[in-house]
């Protein structure tokens, strides 16, 4: 049983992999993008206050992520079994992490840090195609949907609206800024592994795998 930690700049692929390792290792996973997608789908109040800070590019304020976090960890469903992809994405986020994973008695086991360089991050937002039917994710350029990977018909396939190069840009920038710092945190505390990014989907999987499955054992 393991609570695990993906990072990665916006576009990095942290979604694939967390949606590959929940399959391997039977875990949850807890995407704050996800969450909050689906507080704007309410159209209320708050979801409008969301949708806005997210179409340009900024974080969502902590108190709102910090909630919808201890929501899912105070969750005996899910105990020593999440990933969290998106989330924490500052210092003040991660400080919270750990004091919600001790008063739910539980522990952050592996951090993975995927390393992808800008130009190519760009590409993949630009590209990114998501299934509104079954969530997976493709990309139009490197990695498209095909009737060998994906049964659910085209018409599904949708790009998010933050998804282009302006807003791309900034959630950058912006992940530069306040999420970086965090990852000294976690090597603080002998928990970080950095994966190359760049390889190919199955590789950065059995990669992850191995360093688990290693220290499993």
């Amino acid at each position: 049983m393991v609570n695990i930690i993906i990072f990665g700049p916006p576009g990095a692929g942290k979604g694939t992999q967390a949606n590959n390792l929940v399959n391997d290792f039977n875990l949850f996973k807890v995407s704050t993008g996800d969450l909050l997608r689906d507080k704007i789908k309410k159209k209320d109040q708050l979801g409008v206050k969301i949708k806005s800070i997210i179409d340009r590019g900024l974080l969502v304020k902590d108190d709102i992520i910090n909630d919808l976090i201890e929501s899912i960890l105070s969750n005996k469903n899910y105990f020593n079994r999440l990933i969290f992809d998106g989330y924490p994405r500052n210092f003040n986020q991660a400080r919270h992490l750990d004091i919600l994973i001790k008063k739910y008695y539980q522990k952050i086991s592996f951090v993975f840090n995927l390393k992808v360089d800008h130009d190519v991050i760009i590409g993949r937002i630009i590209g990114r195609l998501i299934c509104s039917n079954c969530g997976l994710t493709f990309n139009e350029f490197s990695n498209p949907s095909t009737k060998e990977n994906h049964q659910c018909h085209i018409s599904f396939l949708q790009k998010r609206t933050d998804d282009n190069e302006k807003i791309a840009r900034n959630r950058l920038e912006t992940y530069t800024k306040e999420t970086l710092p965090v990852l000294n945190y976690y090597q603080n505390q002998n928990l970080l592994y950095e994966i190359d990014g760049m390889s190919h989907i199955h590789e950065i999987n059995k990669e992850i795998r191995r360093i688990i499955q290693s220290l499993e054992t």
